[in-house]
């Protein structure tokens, strides 16, 4: 029994990690590890270009500096919690939170989802003709 709740509180620990956000200009190698699609050789290059050029403005900033960080990357690396200067990549969603207008996005979608499997019976007799 001991064990399944330590197994159990470990798994909350890892989970609850893997959501942090990481400020790229004040991680660390093994935090910046730690973020999903960064390695040791992309985490080395940071670090590098960060003490080379100073601190990252913004994730243009990152961008042009470090090789291999482009649009579709950091879109995915800021997705999965880096942030540079407390700040998310604009306009891409956080891991488990929607992006901005996520919830009426998906509302407006899901009502029109739900006018389209209306029954064909349902539908007047003029709305019938028209189509």
């Amino acid at each position: 029994m001991l064990k399944k709740f330590l197994m159990f509180i470990g798994f909350i620990l890892a989970t609850g990690l893997a959501f942090a956000q990481v400020d790229v200009n004040k991680a660390d190698q093994a935090a910046l590890d730690g973020v999903r699609g960064i390695g040791p050789a992309m985490s080395k290059r940071i670090l590098d270009e960060r003490q080379k050029g100073g601190s990252f403005k913004d994730w243009d900033d990152l961008q042009n500096r470090v090789k291999g960080v482009k649009d579709k990357s950091a879109a995915k690396l800021s997705a999965n919690g880096l942030t540079v200067n407390g700040q998310s990549k604009p306009g891409v969603a956080q891991a488990g939170k929607p992006a901005k207008g996520g919830k009426a996005a998906s509302a407006e979608k899901g009502e029109k989802a739900e006018v389209a499997a209306q029954p064909v019976a349902q539908a007047g007799k003029s709305d019938m003709l028209k189509k």
